[in-house]
């Protein structure tokens, strides 16, 4: 059968629930009836939809950092440790369950159990089960979510959300083309069509569960415009299967006028494509990602390229920021490290976020080439499906018209290519077979021959090598030799 956007009958999803959670046994614990019953009980103060919507309406940016330890134990003593100095818990999965390698999990806990600390990179919830999970949920006076890097994540949310887990992070296409190679993206959007018919269903049942998209997706060098088509295609599968609240994600580029520009666009975008695509009824918010390139390896490096990203949040007015920690160049971040991040990015956030910074021409110009850039990507989207959104997204990424640079995956054609302008936007070197408009296509054009003439070089793959290995080497844009002068921001 194939793919399609309409949502799954109550016979269809049973039938595959009922093959999911006897995929594995801590599967066969969960109790969906005794789940709602849970997440009922929950306070406001544990549920990330009621958070998220205070601080949207009080203009308020919430912190959360990434956090997963192998042992239940140690990652209760982990979030609770965070939990003073953010406002909303993660839970990050393991990079076995994420792969659906649930005996490697296990044998990750029990060499972790021997060496007394953990031998993996974050939590593996499928193996500790529902009961396990709500230890977690139940220790902690603040919402937790889930985030992984799952394609196939429907275990995983089954006993996730009913342990009590509040939002739930990802999607068909975030959670494929950045972290896989041989996924089918019509297997992946599929399985993730079902996570979202179970948020509807606990919808349904008067629990309203978060949904996050992931923004970053490869998180070098992304160009707003494709990170924001990925961002409302995932909104729009997400919509159709029964989810109300939707918090679409975005990844710092550098450039600090294209990093406001992008959330308020996303903001934008998001209201116009649902609500043309017929859907009223829900909630939205914005993430905003601190940098997720390369980090340089000294801690006081590391904490200005965090700020920096505080920043952009504060002034972008993102409803909630994925903080980094001073340890990001070094491995797995301990967790003093993290929550000096976490303190760093609140000092900042703090000074910022009651300043006002007025809208500007560079600004508006901003805004108003990612619309274009999205509307045009979407439309083709769309004709390529003949209207339907998910067919027309696998049939895009065949043809090249989504195309996300440096991810893994097969389908994906790898031939959009970023560069930054001389400001250290990011702009496009070569689009590839994405269909942006002609004078669109020229405004990058001029903005990257602008930045080879000052650089007295061609435009090339050698200068893209040099945008990415920049900020690990302390500046934003890959120049052939640092500058010795400080520039002014302009515009702002």
């Amino acid at each position: 059968m194939e793919l399609n956007n309409q949502r799954l009958s109550e016979r269809e999803f049973e039938q595959e629930r009922r093959q999911v959670l006897q995929s594995w046994p801590t599967g066969k614990e969960v109790d969906f009836s005794e789940g709602v019953k849970f997440q009922h009980a929950l306070p406001d103060s544990k549920r990330f939809s009621s958070v998220l919507r205070q601080a949207d309406q009080s203009g308020k940016t919430l912190l959360q950092p990434r956090a997963g330890v192998a042992l239940l134990h140690e990652q209760i003593a982990l979030l609770q440790h965070l939990e003073s100095s953010c406002d909303l818990l993660p839970t990050t999965i393991d990079a076995y369950t994420r792969l659906n390698r649930y005996d490697e999990a296990g044998s990750g806990i029990t060499k972790s159990l021997q060496a007394g600390s953990s031998l993996l990179n974050g939590f593996p919830a499928v193996n500790h089960g529902p009961k396990g999970c709500r230890q977690v949920v139940n220790a902690l006076n603040k919402p937790v979510q889930v985030r992984h890097g799952t394609p196939d994540a429907r275990l995983l949310s089954e006993i996730t959300l009913a342990a009590g887990y509040t939002s739930y992070e990802g999607g068909g296409i975030s959670y494929n083309i950045p972290y896989a190679k041989r996924v089918r993206l019509e297997s992946s959007i599929r399985h993730w069509q079902y996570c979202d018919r179970l948020v509807g269903k606990y919808e349904e049942e008067g629990i309203r569960i978060n949904r996050e998209p992931f923004g970053p997706l490869s998180g070098t060098l992304v160009p707003p415009f494709v990170s924001h088509c990925i961002m409302l295609i995932e909104g729009l599968l997400a919509l159709e299967q029964g989810v109300k609240c939707i918090t679409l994600g975005y990844g710092q580029g550098g450039n600090l006028i294209q990093d406001v520009a992008a959330i308020k666009s996303l903001r934008e975008l998001g209201d116009e494509v649902f609500q043309a695509a017929g859907f009223n009824d829900y909630e939205l918010s914005t993430v905003f990602h601190q940098w997720m390139g390369g980090f340089p390896q000294e801690e006081s490096k590391a904490y200005s390229v965090i700020c920096w990203g505080a920043t952009a949040a504060a002034i972008a007015g993102a409803t909630k920021i994925i903080v980094k920690t001073p340890h990001e160049a070094c491995g797995v971040p301990t967790k003093e490290a993290n929550t000096h991040g976490l303190e760093a990015t609140r000092q900042t956030i703090n000074m910022v976020h009651e300043q006002h910074f007025p809208t500007t021409e560079a600004m508006e110009r901003e805004v108003e080439i990612i619309k274009r850039e999205v509307r045009a990507v979407l439309d083709q989207v769309l004709n390529l499906g003949r209207g339907d959104i998910a067919l027309g997204t696998v049939r895009a990424f065949a043809a090249g018209a989504l195309d996300i640079p440096f991810a893994p995956a097969d389908c994906n054609a790898g031939v959009l290519m970023p560069v930054r302008d001389n400001d250290g936007a990011i702009r496009l070197l070569d689009p590839g077979s994405v269909p942006l408009p002609d004078d669109v296509l020229t405004f990058h054009r001029d903005k990257i021959a602008e930045r080879a003439r000052q650089e007295k070089r061609e435009a090339s793959f050698h200068m893209v090598v040099d945008d990415v290995n920049a900020v690990s080497r302390s500046t934003l844009i890959g120049r052939p030799q640092r500058r010795n002068t400080v520039s002014p921001i302009h515009g702002l």
